[in-house]
């Protein structure tokens, strides 16, 4: 007799594409003779996902626009209202499919909705939004920072932001009491992490934390990067000169993009550029310019010397594990903290958005792209630590344990 398979019900909040593809790229590491998998995600990307071999579900996630002006604004992502709806839409998919276990990524409701249902719940987020972790926190790129500069920002931010946390915590409290759980407080890390158990999607090398608990896991970076014909161009590039992966992605400051290009553009270095389709590029930058909507970034990265992102941890761990650093454009905080841990490092470098001016990139990559930069010495450090701390390995044998 066949034993049961185990029901895994993944909630994948498509605020961002990082948020839906850490969960189908945990999927995918599963012996499907083992589970029955479910993927409960907004439809938006799936154009860019392409098939899947699990079963799927559709569910209600907010405009990837508001999510961004609510981050820029420095206001809660999430109402009261929005919380509420989502509880009861989790508790319809949970009824539906009837699952063992629940993972979710961002989707910050299953703090209610599983309780409610009882059912044992994982959350994936990255070691800087850990109660246990220490980080630096910069002040990201709230109209202040445009009205009193970094400096004095930063010093406004350091005294309000216990109190910013403390906002953005209301909703979700609100909503437990409504359901009758109590308050967790004031702290946003322990909104984030509220959880049976929580997965890490970093190293511990890199991303540090202390006095962990033993429900709180390190799993590794998970890896993803859209299946997809190379362009044309993609050919014609010569192997031997100098290239530089550009992807502000999904939330980084694209209005920013035009002038990178063009501090870039007189440098004896090829640009790969993804726009995510989220501005067009004609030729005025040169011959040397290569664009397309989307890449397989992965390969994009291995064809070259230097990543230019958002600061984002996938981006950011995808040229980690081919040995590559990272010059980070960071916009939100999310991207600030994950930056700051890489330039501590050594990893990588950070430039504030209102900070990167043409002449000011164009030194910086001329200087990370030096042969045997300590920018590259570090990247390739924390390839060697990728390679053991698999995804592929630790999560199967965790969700097994667990479940067991």
């Amino acid at each position: 007799m066949k034993p049961h398979k185990k029901r895994i019900l993944m909630f994948a909040e498509a605020v961002t594409l990082a948020h839906v593809v850490r969960p189908l790229a945990l999927a995918s590491t599963l012996n499907p003779l083992d589970y029955a998998i479910c993927i409960a995600k907004d439809d938006r990307y799936d154009a860019l996902l392409g098939r899947h071999p699990f079963a799927s579900r559709q569910i209600r996630s907010i405009p990837t626009q508001d999510f961004l002006q609510a981050l820029a604004k420095g206001s809660p992502v999430y109402d009261v209202e929005t919380l509420e709806r989502y509880v009861q839409e989790d508790l319809e998919v949970m009824h539906e499919f009837d699952p063992d276990i629940v993972i979710g990524d961002f989707r910050l409701s299953l703090s209610v909705s599983c309780r409610l249902a009882k059912k044992p719940y994982i959350a994936i987020t990255n070691a800087y939004w850990s109660p246990y972790a220490q980080p630096r926190y910069t002040v990201p790129d709230l109209p202040m920072v445009g009205l009193f500069g970094s400096g004095v920002s930063q010093l406004i931010f350091d005294i309000t932001r216990p109190l910013a946390f403390a906002y953005h915590c209301h909703p979700l409290n609100r909503v437990r009491r409504r359901h009758g759980l109590r308050s967790l407080g004031h702290d946003l890390r322990r909104t984030y992490t509220d959880a049976d158990h929580v997965l890490y999607a970093d190293l511990p090398e890199l991303v540090t934390t202390h006095a962990l608990p033993p429900n709180h896991h390190y799993i590794g970076p998970v890896l993803w990067e859209p299946s997809m014909d190379l362009p044309d161009w993609w050919h014609t590039i010569p192997l031997d000169e100098k290239t530089l992966f550009i992807s502000l992605g999904s939330s980084g400051p694209v209005a920013y993009l035009p002038e990178i290009l063009a501090g870039l553009s007189s440098l004896p270095v090829h640009l790969l550029v993804a726009t995510a389709g989220r501005m067009p590029i004609d030729r005025v930058y040169g011959e040397r310019l290569h664009v397309a909507n989307y890449l397989p970034a992965a390969q994009a990265i291995a064809r070259s010397d230097l990543v230019i992102c958002n600061g984002g941890s996938p981006t950011s761990y995808l040229a980690l594990a081919a040995g590559r650093p990272v010059l980070g454009i960071p916009g939100n905080l999310d991207q600030f903290l994950n930056m700051r841990y890489l330039q501590d490092y050594g990893a990588g470098m950070m430039v504030r958005s209102e900070q990167a001016s043409a002449t000011a990139l164009a030194g910086l990559v001329m200087a990370m792209l030096a042969d045997e930069s300590p920018y590259c010495r570090s990247a390739r450090q924390i390839q060697t630590l990728c390679s053991k701390r698999r995804v592929e390995e630790s999560f199967p044998a965790l969700l097994a344990s667990l479940l067991s």
